[in-house]
């Protein structure tokens, strides 16, 4: 804190009373400037050399001709970050797997969502040291006595509140997302379970449970209709199954696809594995609300601690002391 403060004086000593703001927003100006050239150096990217070999082939033999067949995908024309991509997304490929998957957790699946991510969260942490620049400045011009600190803290306490504000968003949205994928992985079991022993494949029971949890359950309906289409595509069903549990980050699914693996590998019965763990996570379910409601009278203590008792005190010693007060202030002896 001394370090701080003689550093503040010192720019106060050099600029002015306006140094550790003009301090701020050089660093601020000197980190957009080193962050320029990355964005002209960016490499050739793979998807721009696949369409060009897409498109060239094609436009050589229609040569001459008018309605030209278009490539099988096409890159969309709004893409305005992409240009970006290598100032937004991270350098290192796991790390870039880590933040895609760190998305798809949170239900955001498009191709652009890192990258749009990290753009939101730039663009605010800026706005937001923006605003506290000119909050800092106004309260420097109205109020008397603002110190340099203070001044300081009120212009950088916005800009790291705007890039953290995104990543509470995602993280709530995981939390979310998982609880919802928790409380309906029980009755999708169930569900699932029936029309095995009712004659349907696993695909046909997953694509049937898909749809009929979609109204309850959006989020696990979309990973079992991901599971279905995988599969039809002709990928491994043991892979898919592992997909899945990554996409979805809870415990239960990743014990139901190492179940549903086993049950594959040594060749049982796949009706017989699924009852077994579809009674096992009902029980489950019934200790989860038992846990809250055990701490349900725990969590209602503070509350009663803090507006039961403070009301019951004034009630029951509040006459006593008034009396007290004002035998006291009369200098006669108090009665009780």
């Amino acid at each position: 804190m001394e370090l701080m403060n003689a550093f503040t004086a010192s720019l106060v000593e050099r600029f002015g009373p306006y140094g550790p703001l003009i301090a701020v927003g050089g660093l601020g100006f000197l980190l957009v400037l080193l962050a320029i050239p990355s964005l002209f150096k960016r490499g050739p990217d793979p998807l721009d050399k696949l369409r060009e070999s897409v498109k060239g082939p094609t436009s050589d033999a229609r040569k001459g001709k008018k309605d030209a067949p278009k490539a099988l995908r096409q890159a969309p024309a709004s893409d305005k970050l992409e240009k970006y991509a290598n100032f937004l997304e991270p350098k290192n490929a796991e790390d870039l797997s880590k933040a895609k998957m760190r998305m798809i957790q949170a239900g955001y699946r498009g191709r652009d969502a890192v990258r749009t991510y990290h753009a939101i969260q730039f663009i605010l942490g800026i706005s937001f040291l923006l605003l506290g620049l000119v909050y800092a400045l106004y309260t420097k011009a109205t109020q008397d006595g603002v110190t340099p600190t203070n001044m300081m803290i009120s212009a950088m306490l916005p800009g790291g509140l705007g890039y953290y504000l995104p990543i509470f968003w995602v993280n709530r949205r995981m939390g979310q997302r998982q609880a919802e994928i928790i409380n309906g992985f029980p009755d999708a079991l169930d569900m699932m379970l029936v029309c095995v022993e009712a004659g349907q494949s696993l695909d046909q029971a997953i694509i049937r449970v898909s749809k009929e949890i979609r109204a309850g359950y959006p989020a696990l309906a979309d990973e079992f209709e991901i599971v279905a289409h995988e599969v039809k595509a002709g990928k491994d069903r043991i892979n898919v199954l592992k997909d899945m549990s990554e996409r979805a980050g809870v415990p239960d699914v990743a014990s139901f696809v190492t179940v549903m693996i086993q049950s594959a590998t040594f060749g049982t019965s796949i009706a017989e594995a699924l009852r077994v763990y579809a009674a096992e996570m009902r029980d489950k379910r019934v200790m989860r609300a038992e846990e809250k409601a055990n701490t349900l009278p725990t969590k209602l203590t503070l509350g009663t601690m803090l507006f039961t008792v403070p009301p019951l005190m004034v009630i029951l010693i509040g006459p006593s002391l008034y009396g007290i007060s004002q035998a006291l202030g009369g200098g006669a002896t108090p009665k009780f």
